[in-house]
């Protein structure tokens, strides 16, 4: 049996549900942000601090910012195979990616907990 390193889960069903999983995520993340925006009239820098210094929103965004990147993962991965033909250059553009991702994820980390 052939398995394809470059995939983020184990099958297209697996890809298929992660994809899912994550938009529900971010779907949810954007509505909260949105919502507290909305009903914070005057919202100030000590509001916005009080509100990401909490551990529940601390964890929200975290988990946010991995479904972010699984997300985008995904994507990108099927854009690259369907359109990019020449395996060299796929390679360099997913290296390119992971790298990015990770260093998104690494900054992400640090200003989320640094709070």
């Amino acid at each position: 049996m052939v398995t394809n390193a470059a995939s983020f889960g184990r099958s297209g069903v697996h890809d298929y549900i992660l994809l899912r999983a994550s938009a529900v995520i971010l779907a949810c993340y954007t509505i909260f942000l949105v919502g507290f925006i909305a009903c914070s009239s005057p919202l100030t820098f000590d509001i916005w601090h009080g509100l990401f210094s909490t551990l529940p929103m601390k964890v929200f965004t975290l988990v946010t910012l991995i479904a972010l990147l699984i997300h985008a993962w995904i994507g990108i991965w099927q854009v690259l195979t369907d359109y990019v033909k020449s395996t060299a250059l796929r390679g360099v553009l997913q290296f390119t990616f992971v790298v990015t991702a990770f260093s998104y994820l690494a900054a992400g980390i640090i200003i989320v907990w640094g709070v």
